[in-house]
């Protein structure tokens, strides 16, 4: 899968992260985004090092990476907020 998957990926998976983890970010769509599609990289590369296989095509496998990916990203941004 390449490139341009990810980013759709990322810009569902932080959509999906932002639903998960409700709260007063004064962050906006851009920025929820770019931490989607960043949270969709870490999430693809955390998976497969960890053994969860590699993440080749378009499923939901894949997609729960993205958004696992997207919520740690997420709760990293929001620690490194308060700090």
């Amino acid at each position: 899968m390449g490139v341009l998957s990810w980013i759709v990926f990322g810009l569902i998976a932080g959509y999906v992260a932002r639903l998960i983890l409700p709260g007063r970010d004064p962050a906006g769509c851009v920025v929820t985004c770019l931490l989607g599609i960043a949270g969709a990289f870490v999430g693809g590369f955390i998976g497969t090092r960890m053994g969860f296989g590699t993440v080749t095509e378009f499923s939901i496998h894949s997609l729960g990476i993205a958004i696992v990916g997207a919520l740690v990203v997420l709760a990293i941004g929001r620690l490194l907020r308060r700090a």
